[in-house]
């Protein structure tokens, strides 16, 4: 049966683009020669513990967990699904070669599995809470397997939480193969990642439609601006007038335009970003900040390069990160809809 995947492309997504760019996904362990000629686990095994045999034991069981993995689970047809760190989106697509070293590659992207990328830029918004955080992993490469998550991925879209499947470990995994961290990612938790999906899931569940526009104005407010929010309905092309000063009119004077997508993470295009730049100019503001919740069409981000000095793109990670930091700031209203606590934690100095 058909298996998912999923392969991180870095801490701060080192390895998008020339996954994107050379069809292919993987990377990591540069110390690493290649695997070409291990068919075994236990062969991979062999040649990890004598290139890390300084390391901790977890860490070389994980390695050689992952390693196998990406040299001998991953084979054509499985879905391939890559979180992006640079745009806050996910790459999904199908493994066409299972694994190559790329000896011509950098460092960091040498043990790669070849992918025909299907689509790079859907919403994390789009991906239900429970989804999200089987996604959330500090691993590299993991296989979500639990609530029905190889269907769901297969389809492109999530079309919601369903029937969890009676096996703990991946589709296409034997008991013989199944490796307890790749196959059971939720016990390697990313939480910083999954604090921000749920967040994120209630911000998109509560503050749906011109109640995003409201939450934007208010975070502008905490950030010092003076805002005019425009009413319900055709509002033509801006949502929210922004000024420095006690009557907003001060420099930076500032047009909003916010998007909410729908729960379903619309993506918008590229005519919002031009009638934004027209209502700019007709009006003489100094900058534009375009709200959109499911992130932008491939157009709309193409056209955003011509106009990234004056025009701000906030997708749905950028709103959470601009809410968390002025929460202490925001209405004691907000503050109940959207009840945050911050917890300290120590970091794992391997992250």
């Amino acid at each position: 049966m058909t298996a998912a995947w999923v392969v991180r492309s870095g801490k701060l997504g080192e390895r998008d683009q020339i996954a994107l760019e050379q069809s292919c996904s993987g990377g990591g362990w540069e110390e690493l020669p290649d695997l070409t000629d291990c068919t075994s686990r236990d062969e991979v095994a062999k040649v990890v513990n004598d290139v890390l045999s300084r390391e901790s034991k977890g860490r070389i069981q994980n390695a050689v967990a992952q390693l196998w993995a990406l040299r001998g689970r991953i084979t054509p047809g499985d879905i391939l699904v890559m979180p992006m760190k640079t745009t806050k989106q996910l790459a999904l697509g199908r493994v066409t070669e299972g694994y190559r070293y790329r000896s011509d590659n950098s460092p960091a992207m040498r043990h790669v599995v070849s992918v025909d990328w299907q689509r790079t830029d859907l919403p994390r918004s789009a991906v239900k809470q429970d989804l999200l955080y089987i996604l959330g992993s500090v691993l590299t490469v993991f296989a979500p397997s639990k609530n029905n998550a190889v269907a769901r991925l297969d389809y492109g879209t999530d079309p919601g939480a369903v029937e969890p499947l009676p096996t703990l470990i991946s589709q296409g995994a034997t008991s013989v193969e199944a490796d307890s961290s790749v196959d059971s990612p939720e016990l390697s938790t990313d939480f910083e990642q999954v604090v921000t999906d749920q967040i994120l899931t209630r911000i998109c569940e509560d503050f749906a439609g011109h109640e995003l526009a409201g939450l934007v104005t208010a975070v502008l407010e905490a950030e010092g601006f003076r805002c005019d929010m425009a009413p319900p309905g055709p509002d033509g092309g801006v949502d929210i007038t922004a000024g420095r000063g006690p009557l907003g009119l001060d420099t930076p004077t500032l047009l909003v335009q916010v998007k909410s997508g729908g729960q379903v993470g619309g993506q918008v295009g590229a005519p919002v970003v031009s009638q934004l730049q027209g209502v700019m100019s007709a009006q003489g503001a100094d900058q534009g900040l375009l709200v959109a919740w499911g992130g932008l069409t491939r157009p709309a981000r193409d056209q955003m390069r011509h106009h990234r000095l004056r025009i701000r793109v906030w997708e749905a990670a950028d709103v959470v990160d601009a809410v968390l930091r002025n929460y202490a700031r925001l209405p004691s209203g907000i503050q109940t809809r959207l009840p945050l606590k911050q917890v300290w934690m120590l970091s794992n100095p391997e992250d």
